[in-house]
């Protein structure tokens, strides 16, 4: 009787390279976390003030200002990150210098999280590509959730790389949930396009499918987005009633090819809404036209080195990551895409490692310096695109203040309210509350805001070449500074208040 053997075959080996010295890749991650953080507190963190959205988060736990209208599409996990310091001191330094720290360090964690599947210099690498693109080092110390929903995102793709490789442990499991978890408390439909290809990963890879790990990725799923579904209920009559506002204010969500305003935006613009612009600079978006072949390429070379599976999970949720703002979402904005970038940095990496090994194992150096000299151009290209990027934020945030400004000096102090274009921002600078009668933050009406006026100052804001609203009535008008192009706002006054604000205005004096 002859003995039959079945062929099978083997599970891809996960190789990774040896730690080279002690302490393994922690010292080398340590100074990238350095270096990204040292980058944020020179060009970025000096002079910035808050945006429009920073205002809305950081009212809602303190700052400046009473709590700003909370749309339908936000979440409110920001504002639970910066609680701890909005809530001691209204000052923008301390809240940059305290998010860039945590940054810092939480990139640090979240790269950390790979050393079991992934050798240090690839790590590193991937670390040092997505920190110096611009739009990382723009928002790492902005309080805002899509760096927060990057490093999540790496790390719960890193926790399920070691469940697919080791197995279930408890660490393996409880980090993949824990980082889901973080990315819906930011941003709940990016915990969703996060867990569904981790998700599917853990339970179809042959010969390695995890349920314990699929089990704490949607439980982490479900606690991140816990708060935002009870809110639903509990402020817009239901879950479907706030999704249905929600696509409203984002204008709908289907079928909507945006790849070509995330290319013109990267020139430098935080928001490209609409996007009917020319392509302004095309050399700032070249690196992400190569993107896709670096990508294919690290796959490639990581199955070659017994890690494709590592690569290709990365690979696979980074662009589910990069689905809806690519394809579904009709306008674009850098911080979009920093999910995608985090986990795409990951095969990135491999491909580069490769090249520069295959370059210096066949002693060509010359192939080597080129390669250098093109990252080198690269980090180039971001460090002048942020540093534009700041500029114009510094003016905005130059105008904001003088008109804030100007409204406190004509009686418009806290308690107050302010009302009309760009009204969010500007009243957080005056310590007023902002409220809209229409729009996406519509939250009280004309009438409601002229009785508002009987019991504090109220003002409203109108755009350059705008009449002020027929509902203003006898308004008295507010001397604002003029903008760059010689027209500014035009503020009024409503008028039960006039008298009355006139008068503590003398008695300020």
């Amino acid at each position: 009787m002859h003995e039959t053997r079945v062929r099978t075959t083997a599970p891809e080996p996960f190789v990774t390279a040896p730690p080279g010295r002690p302490g393994g890749p922690l010292p080398w991650l340590t100074a990238l976390g350095l270096a990204f953080l040292i980058l944020q507190l020179v060009l970025v963190v000096p002079g910035s003030g808050l945006g429009w959205d920073e205002t809305v988060y950081v009212s809602q736990a303190g700052g400046n200002a009473p709590p700003a209208y909370f749309s339908a599409p936000r979440a409110r996990g920001i504002s639970y990150l910066v609680a701890p310091v909005a809530a001691l001191t209204a000052s923008t330094a301390v809240l940059r210098i305290y998010l860039a720290l945590l940054s810092a360090g939480v990139l640090v964690g979240a790269l950390y999280v790979w050393r079991k599947v992934l050798p240090t210099p690839v790590l590193v690498c991937a670390g040092a590509f997505f920190a110096g693109l611009w739009p990382t080092l723009f928002y790492g110390s902005a309080a805002m959730p899509n760096p927060w929903c990057a490093l999540g995102a790496l790390a719960a793709a890193g926790w399920a790389a070691r469940a697919v490789r080791d197995g279930t442990g408890r660490w393996q499991a409880s980090g993949a949930g824990a980082a889901v978890a973080l990315v819906a408390l930011m941003r709940p439909a990016d915990g969703f396009w996060l867990a569904l290809p981790l998700a599917l990963a853990v339970v179809v890879v042959p010969g390695r499918r995890r349920p314990g790990a699929c089990a704490a990725l949607v439980a982490g799923l479900i606690a991140g987005c816990a708060p935002w579904t009870a809110e639903a209920y509990s402020r817009y009559g239901g879950l479907g009633a706030r999704l249905h506002r929600a696509g409203e204010i984002q204008g709908g969500l289907g079928w909507n090819m945006a790849v070509d305003d995330h290319l013109k935006a990267l020139a430098g613009r935080t928001l490209c809404r609409p996007c009917d612009i020319g392509w302004e600079s095309p050399g700032t978006a070249l690196w992400l036209t190569v993107l896709p072949a670096l990508v294919v390429g690290g796959v490639v070379v990581a199955r070659r080195a017994g890690r494709g599976t590592v690569a290709l999970l990365a690979a696979v949720t980074g662009l589910s990551m990069a689905v809806p703002y690519l394809f579904l979402v009709g306008y674009a904005a850098p911080r979009f895409l920093l999910p995608a970038y985090a986990l795409l940095s990951v095969p990135v990496a491999e491909c580069l490692v490769h090249l520069f090994t295959r370059a210096w194992q066949a002693r060509r150096p010359g192939g080597g310096a080129l390669l250098a000299l093109v990252l080198a151009a690269h980090l180039t290209a971001q460090l002048l695109v942020v540093s534009h990027v700041v500029r114009v934020s510094h003016a905005t945030t130059a105008r904001f203040t003088a008109i804030a400004g100007a409204l406190n000096r004509a009686g418009v102090r806290p308690p107050c309210v302010v009302s009309g274009d760009d009204a969010v921002p500007i009243a957080y600078y005056a310590g007023c509350a902002s409220r809209q009668t229409a729009g996406h933050d519509a939250s009280t009406t004309p009438a409601a805001l002229r009785i508002a006026a009987r019991r504090v100052p109220t003002a409203v804001l109108v755009a350059p070449g705008e009449a002020p609203p027929p509902w203003a009535g006898d308004r008295r008008t507010v001397p604002l500074p003029p903008g760059s192009s010689g027209a500014g706002y035009q503020g009024y006054l409503l008028p039960v208040l006039a008298t009355d604000a006139a008068d503590r205005a003398r008695r300020s004096r």
